[in-house]
C-alpha cells in the first residue's frame, strides 16, 4: 500500500534556515488470504465446481472492497488536502527575502484589524494590564493565559517564578491548584501560523508543592528550596519580567515598530523602568539599534533567555505582548489613557540627544525613564511672517531595487517650484536612526514610496504632512498600513495614486491589461503572486504636472495659520473627549481631492 503523508513547509527571517515538518501515517496491507478450498467436497466437477469457482473470486473482492471502505473513511482529511498557499510557497521556497515585508503572507490575512476588550478574558487581562487590587490577592500565586485575541496570546505567572534556559521553559513554584502548563510563542502575529512556527515556544510549568496552603506557602519551603533549581539571579520583588522575541520579521523597520516596540512600550510603560526584558531570538544589533528606546522603558539589563544560562528568579513574569493594531496605540485599551503621541515622545527624548550625552549619562548612572515630553510641533504662524521664514524642508526617501522613483530628477525639480526645500535620502540598513529622527523632526513634509521605510514618519512633528505615492495594487495597503496610522499621530496625509500609464507594469503587461487595469486579479491568487508582481517588480514615474498640484496643496497646508488657529480650537474640544495630549495642527488631516489623486 502507498504511504500517505502530508507536508507543510514554513520560512522564517534570513537568519535562520527554513523548518520543515511533517506528519505520516502508514496503511497496512491486509494480510493473504488462505488457499481456495472445495466447498463442497469431492472433486472439482460439473455445477459444483462452477460455483465452487465463482466464490473463490467473489469472496476476496468483497474483502477488498470493505477494507477499502474502511480505509478512506479513517483517512483524515486534513492529509487527503493540499493547500494552494502551501504550494506556492513551496514554489518559491528560494524567495526568503518575501519576509521583509509587511503584509500577511497569505490573501485571506490581508487585513487591519484592531484589538478590543474580550470581557470572557477580563480578569486574566487585569493581571495583564495591572487593573486587578491588591492585598491579600496580590500576595497569591497566579498564573493565567488570555488567548483571545486574534494577534497575540500573553501569559501572567506570580509567584516563585524561575527561568530554566536549558529546556526553554520558566517554573512557577506553589502555583495554584490545578494548574496546566501552558504553552506560548511570545511574538505579536498569531494570525500567521507560517511565521510563527519559527518562534521559539516557551513552556510554563507549574510545580504544585505537596501540602501547601490557600497561599502557596508551606512551613516546610526552606526545606524543599534544595529540590528546586537554584536562583544565580535574584531579581527585586516587584520587579516583573516581561518576555519576549525578536525573531519572526524583526529586519524591517516597519516589524521592528508595529510588531515589536510599540506592543513592547503598550505592555511595559507602565512599570515606569521598574521591568527586566527577557528577549528570545536575541539580536545584538537590534539591541544597538534601538537601545535609545529600551532604556527608557527599563533601568536594567536585557537577559538574552537561550544564551543566559543562568537561572533568574522573579516575583511577577509576562509572557507575550500586547498589541492594538498597525502602528496604533489605543488608549481606550490602555489603563492610564497612553496613546500614540506618548510613543513618539518616548522616540524623540531616546534619538534627540547627542551620542556624546548619551555616552556620559550611561557611564554616570543607569538610564532612568523621564517624564513623557511631546515633540516640538510646528508653529502657527501669522500670515506676515511666512516671508521671514526659510522654506519648508521636504525629505525624500528613495528606494534602489523595487518601487523606484524612474523620474526623481523631475520630482525634486517639482518640490522646488512648489516651494519646498527637498533632501533626498538614500536608507541603508546601516543609516542610524539618529541621523534618520534629526532629518525628519525638523522637515515640514515627507515624500516616500509605499514601503517599510515610510514607517519612519513616526518621527515627524504634529502638523507636518506625509505625502505617499502608491504604485497600482496597493492601494488598500498604503491606506491602511500607513495613511490611518499617519492620521492617528497628528499628520497631515495625502496619497499620490500611481495611474496605470505611470506604473512600469505597463510597459511590461499592456496599459490595458488585467494586470494593470484590475489588481484585484492578481490579489486573488494569493500573497506570493501579489508580492512578486507589484512589489518587486513594479517602478514608477509620476506624472509632474498631476505630483505638483498635490505638492501644492501639501504647501497651502503648511501656510494656512487660519486652518491651525482652528485646529487649535477643534483640538481643545478632542482633547477633553479623548483625554490625549494635542498639538497644535495635530488633527489637520488632508484631504485626498479626488481631481489631485484619483485620476488616470
Amino acid at each position: 500500500m502507498q504511504q500517505a503523508s502530508s507536508h507543510q513547509h514554513h520560512y522564517q527571517h534570513s537568519a535562520k534556515p527554513p523548518v520543515s515538518r511533517s506528519s505520516s501515517w502508514i496503511r497496512r496491507s491486509p494480510p493473504p488470504s488462505p488457499p481456495h478450498k472445495k466447498l463442497w467436497g469431492g472433486g472439482g466437477g460439473g455445477g459444483g465446481g462452477g460455483r465452487s469457482r465463482y466464490v473463490c473470486r467473489i469472496v476476496p473482492l468483497l474483502v477488498l472492497t470493505v477494507y477499502s471502505i474502511f480505509t478512506v473513511v479513517r483517512i483524515p482529511s486534513s492529509s487527503l488536502v493540499v493547500s494552494t498557499a502551501d504550494s506556492e510557497r513551496v514554489e518559491r521556497r528560494e524567495d526568503v527575502e518575501a519576509f521583509k515585508t509587511h503584509l500577511p503572507s497569505n490573501q485571506n490575512n490581508l487585513e487591519a484589524r484592531e484589538e478590543t476588550r474580550s470581557p470572557a478574558s477580563l480578569p486574566c487581562s487585569a493581571l495583564i494590564n495591572g487593573e486587578a487590587g491588591g492585598g491579600q490577592a496580590a500576595a497569591e500565586s497566579a498564573l493565567c493565559c488570555d488567548r483571545s485575541h486574534y494577534r497575540s496570546d500573553v501569559c501572567y505567572l506570580r509567584g516563585d517564578v524561575r527561568t530554566d534556559p536549558s529546556t526553554s521553559s520558566v517554573l512557577l513554584y506553589n502555583a495554584p491548584r490545578g494548574s496546566a502548563p501552558e504553552k506560548v510563542r511570545p511574538y505579536t502575529r498569531k494570525f500567521e501560523g507560517s511565521i510563527m512556527s519559527t518562534i521559539d515556544e516557551v513552556t510554563i510549568v507549574p510545580v504544585v508543592d505537596a501540602g501547601s496552603g490557600s497561599n502557596g506557602t508551606t512551613a516546610g519551603d526552606t526545606g524543599k528550596d534544595s529540590l528546586r533549581r537554584r536562583c544565580d539571579v535574584r531579581h527585586p520583588p516587584g520587579v516583573p519580567a516581561v518576555v519576549f522575541s525578536t525573531g519572526g520579521y524583526t529586519g524591517n523597520v516597519y516589524h521592528e515598530f508595529s510588531d515589536g516596540l510599540i506592543p513592547l512600550f503598550i505592555t511595559a510603560q507602565r512599570f515606569a523602568g521598574e521591568v527586566v526584558f527577557v528577549v528570545l531570538e536575541y539580536h545584538y544589533w537590534w539591541l544597538g539599534r534601538y537601545g535609545a528606546v529600551l532604556e527608557r522603558l527599563t533601568n536594567y539589563k536585557v537577559v538574552d533567555f537561550r544564551y543566559d544560562r543562568r537561572v533568574h528568579c522573579f516575583s511577577e513574569m509576562i509572557v507575550g505582548l500586547r498589541i492594538h493594531g498597525e502602528l496604533v496605540v489605543d488608549p481606550k485599551l490602555m489603563p492610564n489613557g497612553k496613546g500614540i503621541q506618548d510613543f513618539q515622545a518616548l522616540l524623540h527624548q531616546g534619538y534627540s540627544r547627542t551620542p556624546s550625552a548619551t555616552a556620559a549619562a550611561a557611564a554616570a548612572q543607569p538610564p532612568v525613564p523621564l517624564a513623557l515630553a511631546a515633540p516640538p510641533s510646528r508653529p502657527c504662524l501669522r500670515p506676515d511672517d511666512h516671508a521671514k521664514v526659510a522654506k519648508p524642508k521636504l525629505v525624500i526617501f528613495i528606494r534602489k531595487q523595487n518601487r523606484v522613483l524612474l523620474n526623481l530628477p523631475h520630482i525634486v525639480t517639482a518640490c522646488r517650484r512648489a516651494g519646498f526645500a527637498p533632501h533626498v535620502m538614500n536608507l541603508r540598513r546601516q543609516t542610524p536612526l539618529p541621523a534618520i529622527h534629526a532629518a525628519l523632526s525638523s522637515a515640514d513634509a515627507m515624500v516616500a514610496v509605499h514601503g517599510a521605510a515610510v514607517t519612519h514618519f513616526l518621527f515627524m512633528r504634529p502638523g507636518s504632512v506625509l505625502l505617499q505615492i502608491v504604485p497600482v495594487g496597493l492601494d488598500w495597503a498604503a491606506d491602511a498600513f500607513y495613511g490611518k496610522p499617519a492620521q492617528q499621530l497628528g499628520l497631515g496625509y495625502l496619497e499620490y495614486k500611481v495611474a496605470p500609464e505611470e506604473s512600469s507594469l505597463a510597459a511590461e503587461y499592456g496599459v490595458n491589461s488585467t494586470v494593470v487595469r484590475d489588481p484585484s486579479v492578481i490579489s486573488s491568487r494569493g500573497w506570493w503572486e501579489m508580492k512578486k508582481v507589484y512589489m518587486d517588480r513594479q517602478n514608477v514615474t509620476v506624472n509632474i504636472k498631476r505630483f505638483g498640484e498635490l505638492l501644492r496643496s501639501a504647501r497651502l497646508h503648511l501656510k494656512n495659520a487660519t486652518a491651525c488657529g482652528k485646529a487649535a480650537s477643534a483640538a481643545t474640544t478632542t482633547a477633553a473627549r479623548r483625554s490625549t495630549p494635542v498639538q497644535c495642527s495635530a488633527h489637520i488631516v488632508m484631504q485626498k481631492v479626488s481631481k489631485v489623486t484619483r485620476e488616470t
